[in-house]
């Protein structure tokens, strides 16, 4: 749940109990769906709206003195409202987070002198002033609604969403362990770019990790990890008892690092280091975090788990990295989208097994190579992005958009997502010729709308958004 700066706001000419009643319903509304809020001392100014530039100051010192708290603001207009006031609210506030304006529908019944509300006009008044502020801000869905309305408290979900994706980001913290693969210099970005957006990049030697799930000693703490894995998933019975042992201390030693470091997702440098010098994939690790809401990607692809994060920020669910990796017979709206994988149980959709990197395994040892997490993506409505930062032009930029996984069968290995996506050769013209990755972040659910408002609105990053 959040925590909601709520401004009332009135206008002199216009009935005052109309705000009155406003605070009222919007203060049960937000109680009753969880959320706590910050708002003026009913008493400490008429109607407990703020309508002047004394009563916005009142306002805005409240906020500020809850600024480690607040994390979106919410105006209500039950009438017209000040429209100077709220900017003046917002703006002295320096809060620098997410903005709802709100407008009560009329009754067309009651546009007499004592009932008229005007929200419809004076929503469009308070928006202009915003816009001359320079104060970002998202809209209803509706431009009027009532308080007590369900669409309203739709309304307020997403703007929950919407707040924990925006303000997460501008101070996440990324774990990058060990280095990129040599070939892969798609996944090549920018430190200072995201640095420059409060997003920290955390580094942590692959090797230290290694050495750490050696170094464990905690018989107890490594019983209680194996007994965790094979709750997780399915162990083939054949699979030693010392491998399985050695997910479990690698699991450890990378949760550790995790925490240590307080990093929000993590990027693993998942081959080859790994498997030569301790004999494992780290797929299964992986796979374990994310399912615990930490997301991690393959091949030390930071950006992958930015994106990853942002995903699970916007829906509330587990993402997973996939590549976009095979086109689907004719049909050119499908394809299949495949890892090796370390996609967590929730993001499947179904509890999957353990099994080997089979094309790493060619090169590196099948038995190197134990841990992957096998199974197919189940079907559903899923969003897919990728950020990614455009060095030579010193800015950051991604694409999002919409599809679905489908049930249609594939017989592969590893993890498939057999994908549906409308206009996928527009989607993928716009890939390469833009330089964007093979890479893709996806989630369960619809939220490309979320995801594109707070990267654009309130990060000030290009954002192409696939229709």
């Amino acid at each position: 749940m959040a925590v909601f700066g709520v401004i009332i706001t009135t206008r002199g000419f216009f009935p005052g109990w109309l705000a009155q009643d406003a605070r009222k319903q919007i203060l049960k509304k937000l109680n009753g769906m969880g959320h706590e809020y910050v708002i003026v001392d009913e008493n400490s100014m008429p109607y407990g709206a703020v309508q002047t530039y004394e009563q916005a100051k009142i306002c805005a010192d409240l906020f500020r003195k809850n600024a480690d708290r607040i994390e979106g603001i919410i105006v209500i207009l039950p009438n017209f409202g000040d429209e100077i006031a709220v900017a003046t609210a917002i703006h002295e506030a320096r809060l620098n987070v997410p903005v709802l304006i709100q407008a009560c529908d009329d009754d067309l019944e009651l546009l007499d002198v004592e009932h008229r509300r005007d929200a419809f006009c004076g929503k469009l008044s308070v928006c202009n002033n915003l816009r001359q502020y320079g104060i970002p801000f998202t809209l209803t869905k509706l431009h009027t609604c009532s308080i007590e309305s369900e669409e309203f408290t739709e309304d307020i979900k997403r703007f929950e969403k919407l707040c924990k994706t925006v303000n997460n980001l501008r101070r996440a913290r990324i774990l990058a362990v060990g280095t990129r693969p040599g070939p892969f210099q798609t996944v090549r970005f920018s430190e200072k770019l995201l640095q420059r957006y409060g997003i920290s990049v955390l580094v942590e030697d692959i090797g230290n990790i290694i050495s750490r799930a050696n170094e464990i000693n905690d018989i107890k703490k490594i019983e209680e990890t194996v007994s965790e894995i094979r709750e997780y998933v399915n162990v083939p019975e054949n699979a030693p008892a010392e491998k399985i042992e050695k997910l479990a201390r690698f699991k450890m030693a990378l949760e550790e690092a995790v925490m240590a470091n307080d990093a929000d997702c993590a990027a693993v440098q998942c081959w080859n280091v790994l498997q030569n010098q301790y004999g494992c994939a780290a797929c299964l690790a992986m796979s374990m975090l994310g399912n615990k809401g930490i997301p991690h990607a393959c091949e030390m692809d930071v950006m992958g788990a930015l994106t990853m994060y942002a995903l699970s920020l916007a829906s509330g669910e587990t993402p997973g990295y996939l590549d976009w990796n095979n086109n689907y017979g004719n049909d050119r709206n499908m394809c299949i989208n495949f890892h090796c994988s370390n996609y967590p149980a929730s993001f499947m959709g179904c509890r999957p097994s353990i099994g080997v990197l089979d094309i790493l395994g060619t090169q590196l040892g099948y038995d190197n190579c134990f841990g992957s997490v096998v199974g197919q993506v189940k079907p559903g409505p899923m969003t897919f992005c990728k950020i990614s930062t455009d060095d030579a032009n010193g800015k950051i930029r991604a694409y999002v958009g919409e599809g679905e996984f489908s049930d249609i069968k594939v017989s592969t290995f590893g993890g498939p997502a057999v994908c549906k996506v409308p206009d996928l050769q527009k989607l993928m013209h716009k890939i390469c010729e833009e330089g964007f990755e093979h890479h893709v972040a996806m989630v369960r659910g619809h939220v490309a709308d979320i995801v594109e408002e707070a990267l654009t609105k309130y990060l000030g990053w290009e954002v192409y958004r696939h229709r």
